[in-house]
């Protein structure tokens, strides 16, 4: 890829947070899973926000590279930085005093965590079991990236879904390794909240999308991505009917990074759009709507590969995020996707 971000699209995310980053001022914060998607807007941030700070960021991130490959180790000559690789859920190493423990390590993507659930699982727990423990020991606080997935298929009647809904969820089957993982994080940072008096707030992203999606990451927005560039018919899984919520990068790192600052301690908050909730087909037609160029759709049965028993529904209240950070996402999903398109037409290569 040639760059991972929109220049002007992380400029907009210091302006939207220039209220609340001089809280970061000399804090050492450390990052899990910091080369991937969301990881590495989160490094960017950081980094730029120590342009604007009096005393500096003191940042560690941690990855073992295996989602995002050795193009994740390439990094430039920052200061106040330091690059470890390593599988957080083996051990954490942590030198210094930490004000901050950020896991974002996991594996996102359902077609990856369906070759690896052992790998899913274990991140999600035994990596988040050792972020807890570290905190402890540290004074520190814990932000847990969960998921949205923790819901599973939820009863019309919980759509727009409150974090207090109890979720869906099966323990057997190809997704539960991702969701029941998640739930089950929650938990721990409960137990370490309540027993150990570790101040932990967990976030639910909802289907978060922008430049820096790797094209091979085969969710529904690079898939559709790869297909334009190649100029192929756009694949949609099953009857196209089920539904999403989309949210913009910008306004998800926003809300991630007000939740990390000011979060009220022990609270998992929804991060993304409650609005428009649209199905598979309609993100066709509006990718459509705004592209120059014709583009056609093929419904097709779900490959081997990727999981089939998907939520039909998913779309979130986010009222809890607004009254206690004043989360207002400002992206709409025409403008989102005009540049997410611009940038993988720039970046994504096309299929042979």
């Amino acid at each position: 890829m040639k760059n991972f971000f929109i220049d002007s699209d992380i400029d907009e995310i210091i302006t939207r947070t220039q209220d609340i980053f001089e809280q970061f001022a000399n804090k050492h914060i450390v990052l899990t899973g910091g080369r991937g998607f969301l990881g590495r807007y989160l490094t960017e941030i950081f980094f730029k926000y120590n342009k604007h700070l009096h005393k500096p960021i003191k940042l560690t991130v941690i990855d073992n590279l295996v989602v995002s490959g050795e193009l994740g180790s390439l990094w430039p000559n920052y200061n106040n930085f330091k690059f470890i690789k390593s599988d957080a859920s083996k051990k954490l190493h942590i030198e210094d005093d930490v004000d901050f423990i950020v896991h974002a390590a996991g594996i996102a993507s359902p077609f990856y965590y369906r070759l690896k659930p052992l790998e899913t699982l274990d991140v999600a727990v035994n990596g988040l079991r050792n972020v807890l423990s570290s905190a402890s020991e540290n004074n520190a606080k814990v932000i847990f990236f969960s998921s949205s997935e923790i819901y599973g298929d939820p009863d019309p009647g919980f759509v727009p879904t409150k974090e207090s809904y109890r979720g869906n969820v099966t323990t057997m089957g190809p997704r539960a390794c991702y969701d029941e993982g998640k739930r089950l994080g929650e938990t721990l940072c409960y137990i370490y909240n309540n027993s150990f008096n570790v101040n932990v707030n967990i976030i639910r992203p909802f289907n978060i999308y922008g430049p820096g999606m790797q094209q091979n990451d085969y969710r529904v927005l690079p898939n559709f991505a790869s297909k334009i560039k190649s100029n192929l018919p756009l694949n949609i899984y099953g009857s196209g009917n089920q539904t999403r919520t989309y949210c913009y990068i910008t306004d998800a790192i926003v809300g991630f990074l007000k939740v990390i600052l000011n979060g009220v301690s022990g609270e998992a908050y929804n991060i993304g759009n409650s609005e428009p909730e649209v199905s598979v087909i309609e993100l066709f037609e509006i990718i459509q709507k705004i592209l120059p160029n014709n583009i056609q759709r093929l419904n097709v049965d779900y490959p081997n590969t990727y999981p089939s028993d998907e939520p039909q529904r998913r779309c979130p209240d986010i009222s809890k995020a607004q009254n206690h950070l004043n989360f207002i996402p400002t992206v709409d999903i025409e403008d989102g996707l005009k540049r997410f398109l611009t940038w993988t037409n720039l970046n994504y290569k096309r299929d042979n």
